[in-house]
Order: C-alpha cells, then structure tokens, then sequence
C-alpha cells in the first residue's frame, strides 16, 4: 500500500505520549474571548497557542526561542462560539478572530505537557518558504528543532506550522523524538514526531504568564 506525499505542513497533530501513553483525545477548554476581552488574530487547527496575561488563549509566537515564551499551553484543536447574529452555537474547525460581538469563544486545546506531536519537516534556510517539504536524516532524532510560523489556511481552517530539526545543542522549543517511517523518502524524513521541551511549556516551568 502506497502511503501519500506529504505536500505542505499542516500543524502539529497530536498522537501518543512519552513512554508510549495512549492519547485518549482529551483536551482543556480555554475561553479566546470573555465580556471584556476581545482577540482578533486568528487561530488554525494545529497551531501552537499559549495564555496572554489576562489568562484568554491567544496564537503563541513560540518559534526558535532559545528563552521560554511564558504560558504555552499547548496546540489548538478546534473552538467553539456563539453566532452574534443567529444567537446559534458553532462548532469551528479554527477560530476567524473577531473585533468584537464575540464573547464566549472557547479553544479546546491539546494541553498535556507530556503530549507527543506529528509535525512536517520543512525548510528553514535562505531560499526556502518555511512552506516546502524538507527531509532530514537519521541524525535529527535526539536534536532539537525550532517551529516555523506560517499562517494557516481560512478555506480549511488547518494550520501551516512546521518545523526545522536544527544542528545547534542550544535549547530550543522543541526536541525530535523519531522520524515517521511510512512517508520517508530515499532523502530521510519528512514527517517528525516531536515534544515541546522542558520548561517551555507552561505546566513545566515555575514563571507564571
């Protein structure tokens, strides 16, 4: 059977966790906006997201830090709200930020420190997007990567976010845990699975937002 090309990066998906823990699928809901705050960013499907300092979610600009970014909590999965104008609920794949008139968005968000990510390798030297699908080889498990922030796509509402197995030991963000091997190319991986390292995230850092 013939596995498919991975074409693009799509977001960092949530499998198993370290240790090989089962991922049950559960997720912490976090409010994007209340009465009194409002976030018009948008978010997509797969989007690293961290809390801001009034304690709503907003799109984290983790990316290839060597120093954390307070209150990263996680990838975002989804949200849901209430329509202003039809007063109806709405369960949305990303959330399209809004100015205003929303006030009870919530984000269901991937928030175990623990949590192990599928994530496409993709280019992060001069001369490349961050949006073309890059192997690495064999030597990039046990390195550690930076995220590459691309904006996420509004007709899927999936996020474009990759990442980049770098050769530097300082730390950064994120560390390679394995490659995926049933969509490897004769050039190395181009899949990876990866953790958000120690201290990064909020759960495992003793600085609060």
């Amino acid at each position: 059977m013939a596995y498919p090309t991975v074409s693009g990066p799509y977001g960092l998906k949530p499998v198993n966790l370290i240790g090989g823990q089962v991922f049950a699928g559960a997720t912490r809901q976090i409010a994007i906006t209340t009465s009194t705050v409002n976030y018009a960013t948008a978010i997509f499907y797969g989007d690293m997201v961290q809390l801001s300092a009034d304690g709503t979610l907003i799109v984290s600009t983790l990316a290839g830090q060597d120093t954390v970014v307070p209150g990263v909590v996680g990838v975002f999965l989804g949200c849901t709200y209430t329509n202003p104008s039809t007063k109806q609920p709405i369960f949305a794949q990303y959330w399209p930020g809004a100015a205003s008139g929303i006030t009870d968005a919530v984000a269901y968000v991937s928030d175990d420190p623990d949590q192990l990510y599928q994530v496409a390798s993709v280019g992060a030297s001069a001369g490349t997007t961050g949006l073309v699908i890059n192997p690495v080889s064999q030597t990039a498990i046990g390195a550690n990567a930076v995220l590459v922030l691309n904006t996420g796509s509004a007709t899927t509402g999936d996020s474009k976010v990759g990442a980049y197995a770098n050769s530097v030991t300082t730390a950064l963000p994120l560390r390679v845990v394995a490659g995926v091997p049933d969509t490897a190319v004769s050039t190395g991986f181009t899949e990876l699975i990866v953790k958000i390292n120690f201290g990064y995230h909020s759960y495992y850092n003793a600085v609060g937002v």
